[in-house]
């Protein structure tokens, strides 16, 4: 069977324009006489939509959006349409909704196909708006099986599933969250061809997950495997696509680039070439993840200028670097804010990265701004010296600062990034309405050991950042010769700890038989726990690690636990 791939970045709630790029998609799949054109999960509405699928309009729009596709279809009458879509259950109880996939032709849904297992880890939460698939029937004998079909169509019976239905092969998993393996019953169905569409996030390795689980579910059936998967950022959530197409025996024989859009039509007797999957380096994809995230941000927000506050630091840095990538020079701006504590060698750096980004770049000093603070609350605060320095002071600073770059914003039209790095928004590093202000925060769910090699791999060609950034000691300068690691645990121990407690769930009992100070694994648990507040105030934070903050760790802030 001839195929056409359709990696697209949907807009949710935007089906007019979904619509719009389906339909290139048929006339692509009319031009290499294709069978079928395959779309992912939700494609329709974008996904995640989230509680706008509680909202009645939103299902009537969507229903309004198959209508025309049905309309779009008989255009085309030879090519059939795989799409993902919501689908009313029509029952009085439960949610009311399937996560379905329809099988369109000529005017005519041929086949519909809902998703059997629905995601409630991480950043989803599918439970909260789907049904399951209905009731269970009977399969060869007593077997109960959830009411999933194959369809016969153009020569090929398909087994269709959604995304999460091909994640439950025991044989991948220690421990399995379900019960049931989909794509086991459609291939013992008799299903000669498994199709799985999928809305699968990016996090740093998943790509080479995801193709064990698709190798090997077509190894194991001899089944030829194809998965559609959604490209682009939606929020939080970055899509990276990496579509995939195995043979029988699980080799590949096309796997689409990762986050680019792309169609294209495959062939599905196509054999595969035996060699290992080869994804691109982490650093790379973690570079190109963050700035399809930046971009997309801007584009589907309606924005399109980025300014970021330049400290001569490596965040800022690497945060201004990153937008010039996904938005081009011309639109963004950095700001340098000296005060009475920065040394003259930031602005200096600061300038010179403005330049070499060739961005435009302003330096406003803070110092008497400060002062006048510092006189204003100079009674209520007890500040006995022009020269005493406390935590409160230093954060007037920052505050000082936030306020500048959103005066900025607000009058000429930028969105300002966060620059914060996951490392200090776990620990608290960092000051609410100050240096955490911004319509996003970049390189939130990036550990500042990350940050480095980031920065490394954009000055792969030549010199961008300026290596003296690189190098320098991390300071916020906020009072004289201050450096983090004053208060800080050395980055690489901090993040090896908060990489164990946060993303791998350990206790501290068990990070400290990894060798690690008790001390210091106690002093960053508490610092963690003490600092949600900050972090439930904090922008939204681009996703690219197995947990990040925000969307997919919900924790207590008023709790107690014993430490």
């Amino acid at each position: 069977m001839k195929i056409t791939i359709a990696q697209l970045n949907p807009m949710i709630g935007d089906t007019p324009g979904n619509l719009q790029k389906l339909a290139e998609g048929l006339r692509i799949a009319k031009e290499d006489d294709s069978d079928l054109l395959v779309l992912s999960e939700l494609y329709l509405v974008g996904y995640p939509p989230r509680d706008l699928l509680e909202r009645k309009w939103f299902i009537d729009r969507s229903k309004d959006a198959i209508v025309d596709l049905l309309a779009l279809s008989t255009k085309f009458p030879e090519i059939g349409i795989l799409v993902g879509c919501p689908t009313e259950t029509g029952k009085p109880t439960g949610r009311g909704l399937y996560n379905s996939a329809l099988l369109i032709e000529d005017g005519e849904i041929l086949f519909t196909q809902h998703k059997s297992l629905l995601p409630t880890y991480d950043v989803f939460d599918e439970g909260r708006y789907f049904e399951p698939v209905p009731a269970t029937i009977k399969y060869e004998g007593d077997t109960l099986i959830p009411g999933i079909k194959v369809f016969k169509y153009k020569g090929e019976t398909l087994g269709i599933s959604i995304c999460e239905d091909a994640w439950n092969d025991p044989e991948l998993w220690d421990k399995r969250l379900y019960d049931f393996d989909p794509i086991e019953a459609l291939a013992k169905m008799g299903a000669t061809l498994l199709i799985n569409i999928s809305a699968s996030p990016y996090d740093v390795g998943k790509d080479t997950v995801r193709f064990r689980i698709v190798s090997n579910h077509a190894g194991k059936h001899k089944l030829p495997f194809i998965f559609v998967n959604q490209v682009g950022a939606n929020d939080e959530l970055i899509f990276d696509g990496v579509s995939i197409c195995v043979d029988r025996d699980g080799n590949p024989f096309e796997i689409f680039p990762p986050f680019v859009e792309k169609i294209q039509t495959v062939d599905t007797e196509t054999a595969g070439v035996r060699e290992p999957y080869i994804p691109d380096g982490q650093i790379a994809s973690s570079h190109d993840a963050l700035v399809l995230g930046i971009r997309d941000y801007f584009k589907k927000c309606g924005f399109s200028k980025a300014l970021v506050g330049l400290s001569g630091g490596i965040d800022s840095a690497v945060t201004i670097a990153l937008a010039v990538s996904a938005l081009g020079p011309e639109n963004c701006m950095g700001i340098t804010m000296p005060s009475p504590y920065s040394s003259n060698i930031s602005a200096e750096l600061s300038e010179n990265l403005a330049s070499n980004l060739g961005i435009r770049f302003e330096d406003i000093p803070i110092s008497d701004v400060y002062k006048s603070f510092k006189d204003s609350l100079a009674e209520v605060l007890e500040i006995k010296s022009p020269d005493e320095i406390d935590v409160a002071l230093e954060n007037i600073q920052a505050r000082t600062r936030g306020t500048m770059l959103m005066a900025v914003s607000n009058k000429l039209g930028y969105m300002v990034l966060a620059t914060g790095n996951k490392s200090e928004l776990a620990v608290g590093y960092c000051t609410l309405y100050g240096d955490m202000v911004g319509g996003i925060c970049v390189l939130a769910d990036v550990p500042k050991t990350m940050v480095y090699e980031i920065a490394d791999y954009i000055n792969r060609e030549k010199e961008i950042i300026p290596v003296d950034i690189i190098k320098r000691a991390p300071s916020a300068e906020l009072r004289p010769n201050q450096k983090d690691q004053d208060i800080l645990p050395p980055y690489p121990v901090l993040d090896e700890i908060l990489e164990l407690y946060i993303d791998d769930g350990k206790s501290i009992e068990e990070i400290i038989e990894k060798g690690i100070d008790e001390k210091t694994v106690r002093w960053v648990v508490r610092a963690v726990r003490r600092n949600e507040y900050k972090r439930r105030q904090a922008a939204p934070g681009l996703k690219i690690t197995s947990k990040a903050f925000g969307l997919g760790r919900r924790m207590a802030i008023a709790a107690r636990y014993e430490l």
